[in-house]
C-alpha cells in the first residue's frame, strides 16, 4: 500500500483552494509550502497545505 496521501494547497492571500497534490507523510513531516499561480488573485502566491 502506498503512503502517499492527497493534500489540498490553499492560497495564503485569498484562501481559495486551487491545487491538489500527493505527499508522502513518512518522508515529509512538515506542511508543504509552494509558490504557485493563483487564478483568483491572478499572480504567483505562496500556497500552504491544508487538512
Amino acid at each position: 500500500m502506498s503512503t502517499d496521501t492527497l493534500i489540498k494547497l490553499e492560497c495564503t492571500n485569498c484562501k481559495s483552494i486551487g491545487y491538489h497534490s500527493f505527499k508522502n507523510k513518512k518522508t515529509i513531516k512538515q506542511r508543504l509550502e509552494l509558490k504557485k499561480f493563483c487564478r483568483k488573485c491572478k499572480s504567483h502566491q505562496v500556497h500552504k497545505e491544508t487538512k
